[in-house]
């Protein structure tokens, strides 16, 4: 198998590289599934991890995001996208497989300290082989299809996601309930299926053609800094960190809002956010279109606000006194956060791929997710800090009517973790001005969208009523010729 850059890709080999890309994407979700989130903490919890070594284990994916400037000395000194990021994800993947075989070989389980060093190292070389990625598909993936083929894999990617979160989270908890004592083998088993199916994503990319890039001849610092001095891309960098910061500001606190403040279970957290998830895949391939028809900055302005709105509307969501309705209007800003994160993450990403220069796409993308990441990783801990400020200050707004009866509505309480909802809400907003400044080729005013998205709206709507229209005239014309016959 070749598996140096080729100069010409044909049509065929194209298609059949797109494929294997989807195909990667899915295997490569599978095994984020098995490895992180939920599960990995869990995992952590089990094995008597502290509340400090659970923050480590959160903080890992942003903390070695600067590795990723190791990326681009390795394809300036090699010019070979796909053997990088087939080498590395290679390595990526061997800790998985580890943590999974493990407790076989010594007849226990992974210490903790173990557990974090070695998910150190499949972090490190997973964000250097993640940077050449991004380079690689920038060069093979036709501009003008970019948003349409990266909303399609992302829908696979979430509906796998989501049946197997669920699949997998009821087979942990038939475990626990009724075969206790192999929980930690369920957990290590998780582990080496991931890292299984990781290693099937290495063969697929291996699999993929990868066009020849442009040579480049500075060096690494030099570079990474000359990313920072182009004006346009530099106000794409301040427009995302702002963002980021504002989310991640409020958004890690939403689920300690609803189990504290509102006291709902966790069954309840798992189903609202099945639906903002269901929300988005459905309005992934929407989102695809509108992003290569008009422009990521046009989607992405279209739909902050929605999200904004949404942030917000957390601080009224706890003043119905029936849990009945809080959970409606929390199940609708799930639907609508859902539908508008789906657009926002599709063009941010396809927005910087956009915006970086073919021969240093590396470089750029670099640059982008490092200082997203210390932004996003920054926001959480002033957050914390904040809450316990705000925990004993309250600020209310009640609207009184005396007369016969008293009567009392509350109209805004905010306390404790409301306060950033609001906080993160207007800082959010403020970082829409930054992306005002973004230029990008192609970008169509807000309004045009709102008015193809009504108009395309009317005309589903219309062709229902056309065909039965229709049906009802062939009726009336069938009913006319049957007693005309019978005349």
């Amino acid at each position: 198998m070749n598996i140096r850059p080729t100069k010409t890709i044909t049509e065929q080999q194209l298609n059949q590289g797109l494929k294997h890309v989807t195909a990667d994407g899915l295997s490569a979700e599978a095994m984020v599934v098995f490895t992180s989130g939920t599960f990995l903490t869990a995992l952590a919890i089990h094995m008597g991890a502290s509340n400090f070594q659970l923050g480590l284990f959160a903080a890992l994916p942003t903390f070695t995001t600067i590795f990723q400037l190791a990326a681009i000395w390795l394809v300036r000194r090699f010019n070979n996208r796909r053997l990088i990021t087939v080498v590395f994800n290679f390595l990526a993947r061997l800790p998985l497989i580890a943590i999974g075989i493990m407790p076989m070989l010594f007849s226990g389980s992974t210490t903790i300290a173990v557990l974090l060093m070695l998910l150190f190292f499949q972090h490190i070389f997973g964000d250097i082989a993640g940077a050449s990625w991004n380079a690689w598909m920038k060069d093979l993936i036709p501009q003008e299809h970019l948003g349409g083929f990266f909303s399609r894999r992302t829908r696979m990617a979430q509906t796998l996601n989501v049946t197997l979160s669920l699949a997998t989270a009821i087979g942990l908890d038939f475990i626990k309930r009724h075969y206790p004592a192999q929980e930690i083998t369920a957990y290590t088993t998780l582990f080496l299926t991931g890292g299984a199916l990781g290693m099937v994503s290495v063969y697929l990319l291996l699999r993929t053609p990868e066009p020849v890039a442009e040579e480049m001849e500075e060096k690494v610092l030099p570079l990474f800094w000359k990313s920072l001095k182009n004006t346009n891309f530099r106000k794409l960098l301040l427009f995302n960190s702002l963002w980021a910061f504002s989310l991640n500001l409020a958004t890690p606190f939403f689920a300690v809002f609803m189990m504290k403040s509102l006291g709902l279970p966790v069954a309840y957290l798992i189903g609202l956010g099945i639906l903002s998830q269901l929300s988005g895949i459905l309005s992934l391939n929407l989102w695809g279109q509108y992003s290569d028809r008009f422009s990521n900055k046009t989607v992405i302005r279209l739909c902050a606000p929605l999200y904004i709105l949404c942030i917000m509307a957390y601080a009224f969501a706890g003043l119905p006194s029936s849990q009945a309705v809080a959970l409606g209007i929390l199940a609708l800003i799930h639907i609508v956060s859902g539908f508008a994160t789906a657009g926002i993450n599709l063009s941010l990403s396809n927005i910087g791929i956009k915006l970086a220069p073919k021969n240093e796409a590396i470089v750029y993308l670099s640059a982008k997710n490092m200082f997203v990441a210390f932004f996003s990783t920054i926001a959480p801990l002033v957050g914390g800090l904040l809450a316990d400020l705000f925990a004993n200050n309250t600020v209310g707004l009640n609207l009184q009517l005396s007369g016969s009866r008293h009567l009392q509505i509350n109209l805004l309480e905010l306390q404790g973790w409301n306060y950033f909802f609001i906080i993160g809400g207007m800082l959010a907003m403020l970082s829409l001005r930054l992306l005002t400044n973004v230029k990008e080729e192609g970008e169509t005013e807000k309004s045009m969208v709102v008015i193809h998205m009504r108009s395309s709206l009317k005309r589903r709507l219309h062709v229902p009523r056309l065909k039965e229209n229709r049906r009802s005239r062939n009726r009336e014309q069938v009913g006319v010729d049957a007693v005309k016959h019978s005349a």
